[in-house]
């Protein structure tokens, strides 16, 4: 958790922190972060923009397969994300966590749902585990 922990705190000054986002849990291997989805978020048509959707899905999945690994970074290779419901201004939870590991490689799967639990996503991803953490 300690991995998660140092992510969080420095999120205010980096995607995390300028999407909005919010950790709401870690328990069985499952990462649980939340948005409040505001007029900023949406798009032309007033709905919930897809990019601001596969973002989340992709930090949730980078939180869980990272917090798997404990000490090492990962980085995504592959993102494949099924869009199904329009999503609205309010609150947004996505849950993701770890489906396989083999070697460098862990693949993860997430969810995104409103606050009603209608489904409006979900996605695969692969991440690369680096040996070192990049230089910043």
């Amino acid at each position: 958790m300690e991995v998660l922990r140092k992510m969080i705190e420095e999120g205010d000054n980096k995607f995390w922190g300028y999407l909005g986002c919010t950790f709401l849990g870690a328990e069985n291997g499952e990462i649980r972060i939340g948005l409040q989805a505001e007029e900023h978020h949406t798009n032309s048509m007033g709905i919930i923009h897809g990019g601001v959707l596969t973002a989340l899905m992709d930090q949730a999945m980078g939180m869980a397969a990272t917090s798997s690994r404990q000490q090492d970074a990962c980085v995504t290779t592959n993102l494949n994300v099924h869009f199904l419901s329009a999503m609205h201004k309010g609150k947004l939870e996505v849950r993701a966590r770890v489906i396989h590991e083999a070697g460098r490689t862990i693949t993860t799967e997430a969810e995104l749902r409103d606050e009603k639990g209608t489904l409006g996503c979900m996605a695969t991803a692969t991440f690369r585990v680096l040996r070192s953490t990049p230089a910043k």
